[in-house]
């Protein structure tokens, strides 16, 4: 498997179903229960802001701040993620989301094999799982899973 291709993927499959939605329809609530498509970047935004902390501890150990408030459990992290953004545009949260992605590649092409294959680096997500499980399955099948429900609320649309 190739991290990165996963990681720039999945990046590529947000920007392109972002894109191909109307415009004037982004703040229109439903696409993922009462989220907007607005919303839904603005919570992939905070996930990838999640990343930079994990590979950014992972190369040089320091605060993880936005990790910390993801680990207290979804109810204390999506929600009062999304309603951070709340008053910013469509724009600015894709802007937000791009931004992070920027500091997720940067920080994952300083990542070595050794690293991304080493089973329990991240003893809270599984001693089981190695760096590279937890980019397919929390990263790339997260983003699949809102791309396609972003992609069904469109046909309300088009």
């Amino acid at each position: 498997m190739n991290p990165t291709d996963i990681l720039k993927y999945g990046h590529l499959t947000v920007l392109n179903t972002v894109n191909a939605f109307p415009k004037g329809e982004v703040y229109t609530t439903g696409a993922c229960g009462y989220w907007s498509v607005k919303d839904l970047v603005a919570h992939l935004a905070s996930f990838e802001l999640v990343l930079v902390d994990v590979l950014n501890n992972l190369l040089d150990p320091g605060p993880t701040p936005v990790l910390d408030q993801y680990l207290q459990g979804q109810e204390e992290f999506n929600d009062p993620q999304v309603d951070l953004r709340k008053e910013m545009t469509m724009d600015e949260v894709l802007d937000e989301y791009k931004a992070a992605h920027q500091k997720v590649w940067a920080a994952a092409e300083q990542i070595t094999p050794e690293i991304w294959e080493q089973e329990g680096i991240l003893p809270w997500y599984g001693q089981e799982y190695d760096l590279e499980d937890f980019i397919v399955y929390t990263y790339y099948g997260h983003k699949r899973e809102h791309c396609g429900q972003i992609a069904v609320f469109r046909d309300n649309f088009v």
